[in-house]
């Protein structure tokens, strides 16, 4: 019977870099055969390799070690190291730092008939943990200088050619011997590991890694590595437990999550009358007291799936079934280790959270302590458009669908793209950054699955493709803030991130998701589309874990400017802002107003009456609902009231109407006014076309082409219905480049492409020139360009 596929995700991704000990090394087998047996598909590389293809007439042959052997380049002599299974080793992999694993199995397949091909010898490994390795978004536990954590049953197979040297891993600090390798720089490394993982759900077990180890060397039958992995019973909310698998002799993990209700003493007592177990034991309960203060010290756990992940994300080790003895009913003796204090409060809290719906936004008004006692300076503070609350008022309903959508997704344990549509200023990115906050927290309280956490802004980045590079920073657990950017170029890291995400393959031995940001994805909108294509493809992937939010300024963006290949991609999971009201608007300013009063006995209305701000707030949803736009008009109101010694006065309607005033009069407003009846339809066609098609650059035919439309549409009755001939737009279009209020696309790099191919661009900020060509044009153009009228 074959063995069940294996997902190799949240594992190391293994360089295929060549390697310079792969040209001057050759590898032999120490010995003979231990294990001949025929091929199954677990035994070919990589095995989902298609069937039909393959000899079935083949042999695997294991072995108990192998010799590399090499040149010594100062000596001209021979070098030989000897590798066996059990050994722990390093690991060329994809992160800067080699990996640690042990090796727990050795093959080759042949053709029972033999042949002059060589057969490719293939090493198994199980994978150990460093501290940089686990998620970002996690709880946080001190560490100490070497020490590594044993995962639960993560395996991979590799080549020879991989492995750098030999390391030691001891159960305690200072144990280790030293290690001999071809690299000394690279073995010099006194390892130490004392407890197992579960770095899906951030927990950690108390092992003793001395005690496994010559267990699993002793009782693994050649060719199966079950003996190595560590499984985890919980059947109470108590404690949990870590079996080390006996093969044939015991089942695999646990079904049950809830750990077993024992005392301390009591697991002693089972663990007395288990056979061949006192030694265990003893060592376990010696390490318990010393690891209990260091475990004390884990705070952040992302929450696993509550019903559906909770079966899947179940440590299992799918293995090849065999033959059990006749005495497979009969008590079996099962070695078990108590979790650590910390983790048995973990799945506690878990528990007790699961049935609970994602929590409401916590009020946390603007820190204001950094600031002077006068009023004024702490009113232009909290209506400052920089300033945002932890919480966003009128946005509860919005974050909780934002915040129920991730952690779902996270629970699951499955990728997915949620997006997040809306016109500037409705709140989308805060209402994003405010549950991302609260994940965060969740994590620390042992509530959801760890995750790392990145944000790609498309204003922020040079060019589209500069995305990739973000994400595989993320995606390697690169340590930004340490070391800096990597030095990687896009193209590089889209290979990275394809192998990353691709089935079967996984950087990083973390097993944890990556919530990744793309505000402002309009900007990310190319002619190929390519990067908005992987970025949702990649959720797609079986077991990807990759959660991707973004955001954008139109809720109709996939249908109009996304290819049908990209708007498969994107799911169902779809919230739109919509824009805000006049008393939403109201709310927001009073909210931000109570936030910087001094005493709780203060009135707001010393500071703006509420005509002033419900005024404020009418002019503003009238036209775009934007909340940045009024409270930028409430700040600027609130630095015209001041008397002649510059004391605060409080604002009043006159105030608000000359700040209204004052903007609509900017150089902008007064040069739009100033326009032809032609510029101003110009700059309405490009308006609808940047809509249209999602991106800020568009084809000169386009914008012809609508232009000619409006010039039936938008004609009043005293105007003359003239239909432009193509010079006479390009004189129009001229003129609008000479005043810099759009640019187009010139220059030698250009020259070969036809007019209307090239592109254009507006300069001046989009919703003014809606505000003021909605002004001047009527009611007419404001239908055309989708402003509203005041209610």
């Amino acid at each position: 019977m074959s063995t069940p596929r294996r997902s190799k995700r949240f594992q190391p991704l293994l360089s295929r870099r060549p390697d310079l000990l792969k040209e001057k090394c050759h590898y032999t087998w120490i010995g003979e055969p231990t294990l001949v047996r025929p091929t199954e598909d677990a035994d070919h590389t990589p095995p989902d390799e298609d069937e039909d293809e393959r000899d079935n007439d083949q042999e695997t042959t294991f072995y108990g070690g192998f010799t590399r052997h090499s040149k010594n380049v100062k000596t001209s002599g021979s070098i030989s190291d000897r590798f066996m299974l059990g050994d722990t080793v390093l690991v060329k992999t994809m992160a800067r730092v080699p990996s640690v694993a042990v090796l727990v199995a050795m093959w080759q397949v042949q053709s029972r008939e033999g042949g002059d091909e060589v057969p490719e010898m293939r090493i198994k490994v199980h994978w150990f943990l460093r501290p940089t390795e686990l998620p970002g978004v996690r709880a946080k536990r001190k560490h100490r200088p070497n020490e590594i954590y044993y995962s639960l049953s993560w395996t991979d197979v590799i080549s020879p050619s991989q492995i750098l040297a030999r390391c030691s891993v001891a159960s305690k600090e200072g144990d280790g011997e030293a290690p001999a390798s071809l690299e000394d720089a690279l073995s010099e490394e006194n390892l130490f590991c004392s407890l197992a993982i579960d770095s899906q759900r951030g927990l950690y077990y108390d092992l003793d890694w001395d005690i496994h180890h010559k267990y699993a060397l002793k009782t693994a039958p050649p060719g199966e590595t079950i003996a190595w992995d560590v499984q985890v019973r919980e059947t109470d909310a108590d404690a949990s437990h870590i079996t080390s698998s006996k093969t044939g002799k015991s089942t695999q993990s646990a079904t049950s999550r809830s750990p077993a209700k024992k005392t301390s003493s009591e697991l002693d007592e089972e663990s007395e009358d288990e056979e061949d177990s006192s030694s265990l034991s003893s060592a376990h309960s010696e390490d318990s007291e010393s690891e209990a203060s260091v475990s004390s010290e884990l705070t952040d756990v992302p929450m696993s799936s509550v019903e559906d992940s909770e079966a899947e994300s179940e440590p299992k080790t799918p293995s090849k079934k065999r033959k059990r003895s006749t005495r497979s009913d009969a008590p079996r003796a099962k070695r078990k280790v108590a979790p650590t204090p910390h983790a048995k409060a973990a799945l506690r809290a878990r528990r007790k959270f699961l049935h609970i719906k994602p929590p409401p936004q916590k009020p946390q008004p603007l820190s204001l302590e950094h600031l002077p006692d006068d009023p004024r300076l702490r009113l232009l503070n909290v209506l400052h458009v920089g300033a945002r609350p932890n919480v966003l008022p009128c946005r509860e309903d919005e974050y909780a669908d934002v915040l129920g959508a991730i952690l779902g997704l996270l629970e699951e344990g499955s990728g997915g793209c949620v997006y997040i549509s809306g016109v500037p200023g409705t709140g989308k990115t805060a209402t994003v950054h405010a549950a991302v906050r609260e994940l965060k927290e969740m994590a620390e309280r042992n509530e959801t699955n760890p995750f790392t956490y990145v944000e790609i802004n498309g204003l922020k980045i040079p060019e589209p493709a500069a995305a990739y590079s973000l994400l595989w920073e993320a995606a390697a657990n690169h340590d930004i803030e340490n070391e800096g950017h990597l030095n990687i170029s896009p193209k590089e890291a889209l290979k990275n991130l394809n192998r990353h995400f691709s089935e079967g393959t996984r950087a990083g031995p973390g097993r944890h998701a990556c919530v990744v940001l793309m505000d402002e994805l309009d900007q990310l909108m190319t002619t190929k589309q390519d990067v908005v294509y992987n970025f949702f493809n990649w959720p797609s992937l079986a077991a990807s874990k990759l959660v991707v939010v973004a955001v954008a300024n139109t809720h109709d963006l996939p249908e109009r400017a996304m290819s049908g290949r990209v708007r498969s991609r994107l799911g169902m999971i779809r919230i739109n802002f919509k824009p805000y009201t006049t008393a939403q608007l109201q709310e927001i300013v009073t909210k931000r107003l109570e936030s910087a009063k001094s005493k709780p006995s203060d009135d707001v209305a010393k500071f703006m009456i509420p005509d002033a701000i419900k005024f404020a707030a009418m002019r503003v949803s009238s036209i775009s609902g934007d909340a940045r736009r009024v409270l930028d008009i409430c700040r600027r109101a609130v630095e015209l009231a001041q008397d002649d010694n510059g004391v605060l006065k409080t604002v009043k309607i006159p105030e608000v109407k000359k700040v209204i005033e004052s903007m609509q009069n900017s150089p902008t407003a007064i040069f739009l006014r100033e326009c032809s009846l032609h510029e101003r339809m110009m700059l309405a066609s490009l308006l609808k076309c940047i809509r249209k098609s999602g991106v800020d650059a568009v084809k000169w035919s386009d914008v012809k082409h609508q232009h000619l439309i409006y010039a039936n549409l938008l004609t009043g009755d005293r105007d003359p219905i003239i239909r432009p001939t193509d010079p006479q737009l390009a004189l129009v279009l001229e003129s609008l480049t000479t005043s810099r209020a759009l640019i187009f696309e010139d220059g030698p790099a250009v020259a070969r492409k036809a007019l209307g191919e090239r592109r254009l661009m507006l300069m001046v900020e989009q919703s003014e020139v809606e505000r003021v060509l909605s002004d001047v044009g009527g009611d007419r153009w404001k239908n055309v360009l989708g402003v509203g009228h005041i209610s």
